[in-house]
């Protein structure tokens, strides 16, 4: 496993030295990498015609230990030299016996940069060398995301007895996640479900929590890691029924409810869940949207379309910030979807949706069940901050 030194760890004051005799074969070495094969450096005939009377020693030969303080004392393994003034204060002779000392003046820890103080004194206490550098440490490589989720598989489904939610709950278990179905008001159909995960093998328990409070997203994540240990899913299915307004009829009172259960809950979900899942080394956020806030307006549906909107919104800031933590952010927007969320709309109007899709019919629970399974396995680990459409064509971008 490669070393790398810990940019914490380093503290201003901390201060490391090396010292080296400088011999003939150092300068030997030194010419032969470089060819600076300057007289006054090898010369001793030469060097004595000069004011020096014997031969100096390159300057940049004793600067280069300078690298090796750093690169092997301090800050050591992964450092990175990146800049370096210097004064060559007096000349170093051969047989001189030099001390390097770095100090460390200043961290920077946004650009894990320190500043040093870098010098070089003789065997008398002269120094020889002074000046200051910059040095970057690099950062150990992350933990693979898939493989941090692989160890834990334990999912938190929203919604999760719904038609999309349960379809979800069922893929996810086959998956060989552990799966906490929430549900708000439908126990029966929540306990059923699980019932059938567990009779297929799966772990799996119901949870009733409303969760647009911060008590139903933190008694939903309890109850991950009471059961299953943790958290690495959290799926964000929860909506509110759909009831078609027109503007004049739309009260706010609708259109906040939407916002409470879609976009409130999904941050409350996830602050609750961050902890866990930077616990196991990562997970996946994925909420649902809906086709109906990019793709074609479907009448009378604003409050639920304004809600997808800003949860898409929400999606996209989650990805960018979470994502230095291994915590990848996506949205699954079906189509209009064959379950009882669309039963106020009329069969006509669903006939003419199909006619108007490519694939000629009505998106599937299992449809978007299995792009919410794509984005939570392995092959999806380097997917965030996408919208996944799951509409057969109804709406396009590139």
């Amino acid at each position: 496993m490669s070393i790398f030194a810990d940019f914490e760890a380093v503290n201003v004051g901390d201060q490391q030295s090396l010292v080296k005799p400088i011999t003939e074969a150092d300068i030997r070495r030194f010419v032969e990498l470089t060819g600076d094969d300057n007289p006054l450096h090898v010369d001793p005939e030469y060097a004595s015609e000069t004011s020096f009377k014997e031969i100096v020693v390159h300057g940049m030969l004793g600067a280069s230990f300078i690298s090796t303080v750093i690169g092997t004392k301090l800050p050591g393994p992964g450092a990175l030299w990146v800049s370096q003034s210097m004064e060559f204060n007096l000349p170093v002779r051969l047989g001189d016996t030099l001390t390097v000392t770095c100090t460390v003046l200043k961290k920077h820890p946004r650009e894990r940069l320190l500043e040093l103080d870098t010098r070089i004194c003789n065997q008398h206490g002269q120094v020889v060398l002074s000046g200051g550098g910059k040095v970057k440490l690099l950062e150990p490589p992350r933990p693979k995301l898939a493989a941090a989720v692989a160890r834990l598989k334990v999912a938190i489904v929203t919604g999760g007895a719904g038609g999309i939610g349960r379809a979800i709950c069922e893929k996810l278990a086959a998956e060989g996640f552990a799966v906490v179905v929430n549900y708000s008001a439908s126990q029966d159909k929540a306990l059923k479900l699980v019932a059938k995960l567990k009779d297929g093998g799966a772990a799996a328990v119901a949870v009733q929590a409303d969760v647009s409070t911060q008590t139903g997203a933190a008694k939903l994540v309890k109850a991950a890691i009471d059961h299953f240990g943790g958290v690495t899913v959290l799926v964000n299915a929860a909506s509110p029924r759909i009831v078609a307004r027109q503007i004049e009829e739309l009260a706010w009172d609708e259109v906040q409810q939407h916002l409470d259960v879609q976009l409130k809950s999904a941050l409350l979900m996830v602050q609750a869940c961050k902890p866990s899942m930077q616990a196991a080394g990562g997970g996946r956020v994925i909420s649902l949207g809906s086709q109906s806030w990019d793709g074609v307006p479907v009448a009378g549906w604003t409050a639920y379309a304004i809600a997808k909107g800003a949860l898409s919104t929400l999606t996209r800031y989650l990805a960018a910030e979470l994502g230095p933590l291994g915590i990848t952010a996506n949205l699954v927007s079906p189509g209009m979807t064959n379950t009882g969320f669309i039963s106020g709309v009329s069969e006509k109007q669903q006939l003419m949706v199909a006619r108007q899709t490519p694939l000629r019919r009505l998106a599937e629970p299992e449809d978007a069940a299995a792009a919410v399974a794509f984005l939570a396995s392995e092959q999806a680990a380097y997917i965030t901050g996408q919208n996944l459409r799951v509409n057969g064509g109804g709406s396009m971008a590139w």
